[in-house]
């Protein structure tokens, strides 16, 4: 095998490690919020802008959603577990990177650019806006600095 065609190899894996982590991180947080938000603290639906019923339903698309994602996510880890090229840091960096991600985009685009839902529907949301917010981007730094010091050693195990 030639260095060209070996560092092809682990660019193709290094690409699979972030990429599982993602869509796990994103299933994951998505997860959450749906859970915990919606179903136990009723603080808002998927979608606010309709009927009670059309906001369950939305809710049932997102939560079939964070699924599909992190199930996606947990087909490719398997992969790499199987070919022994899975590299812990740069997955759990790709947990974070993508929890963290998709919590951003919820923030900014859905709260407050498309207004289909706000965090909580109260007179100071900005608090919980801020703090949202910041948990977010706090999970992006933890997973970039995750990535960046990941030296690709895959697990044996």
């Amino acid at each position: 095998m030639t260095i060209a065609s070996q560092n092809q190899d682990k660019s193709v894996y290094l690409r699979r490690n972030l990429w599982s982590g993602i869509l796990v991180g994103l299933g994951f947080v998505a997860f959450f919020d749906e859970t915990v938000f919606h179903q136990l603290l009723h603080w808002h639906h998927f979608y606010d802008k309709s009927t009670t019923d059309l906001g369950l339903v939305s809710d049932g698309l997102f939560h079939a959603f964070s699924w599909f994602a992190t199930i996606g996510g947990f087909f490719l880890l398997a992969d790499l577990r199987r070919r022994n090229m899975w590299s812990v840091k740069r997955w759990w960096g790709g947990v974070l990177l993508g929890g963290g991600g998709f919590q951003l985009y919820d923030g900014i685009i859905q709260h407050k650019i498309m207004r289909i839902h706000q965090i909580r529907y109260v007179e100071h949301v900005m608090l919980y806006d801020i703090v949202w917010n910041l948990a977010a981007i706090a999970m992006i730094v933890a997973g970039a600095a995750l990535i960046k010091a990941d030296t690709y050693e895959p697990s044996s195990a």
